[in-house]
């Protein structure tokens, strides 16, 4: 239990927050219309899909094939870099960081290059979390607020690709100070099962299109479990279920707290001042997801929200829950080191808040 709490702390906190505020405010039929069941359902069927890809080794095997071409510290390190950050932009960023990390260990530890664990892992986390602002699917915050607001899909996309623009020559000019050492990494011959492999990527493609809404979301609900059920059961077990449940017990704590007089005055307040400013910094105290889910009862201006709680994903440790991955999975393989580790990413992720936000608010 103490192991699963630990893992989970997040959805922890998040059902906490939700209890204390049905406290407040005892549980009505006006509970009914906190769940946004289309992003939850989107979310489900992303993951859903993704781990069963996963299953097979698809990422892992591209991922290996793109690193291989390359001879140098410098350029590997770029090219699990850009891997992480175009995989954000496709299987959400929780998902890339689990799939692409294991990665980097394995291509800094087989050529003796431990020394740029820390950074290689620190860059992967700011590519996920800052290549994922550029597709509605590519952060959970962003899959909420695209539903929540209705953003038509190229509107979305122009918010984003400035500072999606600005984030790419950030972690390229990062990752150009790595020396170039040679460096070989060892070939490993991975065949992928071809029928299942065209399964799971027309089921990828049917997510995608319910979350441009394209066809009605149920029908994802229906066909992708059922699916996964007969072809790869495992899958549907490895969905990050703790994830879905943080969303649920957000939507509850959020919808209470807009019922709280005293609350929706001062955030109202606060957001009406400026609210890119202030989504921003709540990222850095209580994490991008549930600040884009409780601000968004609080102000009808999406645009600098979404940029808000993008950009506020960098910073702090707990400013986006992908963060929380990395660092375990640093820990992990580092235990002595989480002082050092923590050291590096805060100087990275400040920098990349300050020079993100000093870019978005001189040119809004």
């Amino acid at each position: 239990m103490h192991a699963f709490i630990k893992k989970n702390m997040v959805m922890v906190i998040a059902l906490l927050a939700a209890a204390i505020t049905s406290i407040i405010i005892p549980p009505d039929r006006a509970y009914l219309g906190y769940f946004d069941l289309k992003t939850l359902t989107c979310l489900f069927c992303v993951l859903a899909v993704v781990c069963a890809l996963k299953n097979i080794n698809f990422f892992y095997m591209l991922a290996r094939k793109v690193v291989k071409y390359f001879k140098n510290a410098r350029m590997s390190i770029l090219a699990l870099v850009y891997i992480t950050f175009i995989g954000s932009m496709l299987i959400a960023n929780d998902m890339a960081l689990l799939t692409f990390l294991p990665l980097g260990y394995l291509v800094l530890t087989t050529t003796g290059k431990q020394r740029y664990m820390a950074f290689t892992f620190v860059m992967q986390n700011i590519a996920a979390n800052l290549g994922g602002m550029l597709t509605p699917f590519g952060n959970p915050q962003n899959l909420y607020l695209y539903t929540f607001f209705n953003i038509p899909t190229g509107e979305f996309m122009g918010i984003m690709a400035p500072p999606f623009a600005v984030s790419i020559a950030l972690l390229t000019v990062c990752c150009l100070f790595v020396r170039p050492e040679p460096m070989e990494i060892e070939d490993e011959p991975i065949r992928l099962p071809t029928g299942r492999t065209v399964l799971y990527l027309m089921l990828f493609v049917l997510a995608i299109v319910i979350v441009f809404r394209v066809i009605p979301y149920w029908i994802g609900l229906v066909v992708i479990p059922a699916v996964l059920l007969i072809a790869d059961p495992k899958a549907l077990k490895m969905v990050d279920y703790p994830l879905l449940l943080t969303f649920v017990f957000f939507f509850v704590f959020a919808g209470n707290m807009a019922r709280i007089d005293a609350v929706r005055d001062l955030l109202g307040a606060l957001m009406s001042r400026d609210t890119l400013l202030f989504s921003t910094l709540s990222c850095q105290f209580i994490s991008n997801v549930p600040s884009a889910i409780l601000l968004s009862h609080f102000t009808d201006n999406y645009r600098e929200l979404l940029l808000g709680v993008n950009i506020g994903g960098t910073g702090t440790l707990i400013a986006s829950l992908a963060s929380l991955i990395t660092f375990r999975e640093y820990v992990k393989h580092n235990p002595g080191r989480t002082k050092y580790y923590i050291g590096v990413y805060s100087a990275f992720n400040l920098a990349f808040l300050g020079l993100l936000l000093a870019f978005t608010m001189l040119t809004r």
